[in-house]
This record gives C-alpha cells, sequence and structure tokens, in this order.
C-alpha cells in the first residue's frame, strides 16, 4: 500500500470529485443520500411526560431512520414552534421530540409538508 495521493488525471472519469466532502469520488467516505418519498411516511405525534420532570414533550414517531432526513425536519419543526427538542433513531425507527404541547402546530406543519400524521 502505498502513501500517494492521486492529484490529477486525463481521464475525466477519475477526476470527479464528491461534492459533500470534495474528496475523488473513488475515496469518497460519505453516505450515498436515500432519496425519501413523504407521501408514503405515516408519523404518530403523542404526548409524553414520563422521566421528563413534569414537563410535556411532544413526539413524532415512526419516521425514516435517516440522519439528514430527521435532522432537517427537527430543525424545521423546531424553528415553527420556537422551541427546542431533538432526534434520534431507536430500533431502526426516527423519532423527533419536542419541548412542549405543539400538536396542534405539529400536525399542521408535517400535513403541509406531504407527510402524513396520526
Amino acid at each position: 500500500m502505498s502513501d500517494t495521493e492521486l492529484v490529477y488525471s486525463t481521464d475525466q472519469s477519475a477526476n470527479k470529485r464528491c461534492p459533500t466532502c470534495k474528496k475523488l469520488v473513488s475515496e469518497c467516505q460519505c453516505k450515498k443520500t436515500v432519496l425519501i418519498n413523504r407521501s408514503t411516511i405515516r408519523a404518530v405525534l403523542r404526548i409524553e411526560k414520563a422521566h421528563r420532570g413534569g414537563k410535556d414533550v411532544t413526539v413524532i414517531d415512526k419516521l425514516p431512520a435517516d440522519t439528514s432526513f430527521l435532522s432537517d425536519l427537527a430543525q424545521t419543526l423546531k424553528k415553527k414552534c420556537g422551541c427546542g427538542g431533538t432526534f434520534k433513531i431507536v430500533d431502526n425507527t426516527g423519532v423527533i421530540e419536542i419541548q412542549g404541547d405543539k400538536r396542534d402546530i405539529l400536525r399542521y406543519e408535517i400535513n403541509k409538508m406531504g407527510i402524513g400524521c396520526r
């Protein structure tokens, strides 16, 4: 194994770079993005108080387990609600937690994005 790195090649396909990490495509370690069809998602909204010091948390469950999708969706919903929250992947299912009882706002915003909600 050598410590050299390809700098330039006359072969145009060897010169292509990843738009995310800017490394050559052959050396790229980025996770390939998967397009998610939002119309097939059926999210579940619920309120939880257990183990949270008596404070309400709105939980959006049954989302795809894609970190970039969950991150973008959680950030958008937190901005719309004007509060904090987080996302996580539990048992290969995406979960977003938003602080407070925001079911009405979240249901409206999720439906507006084309995601089904129960």
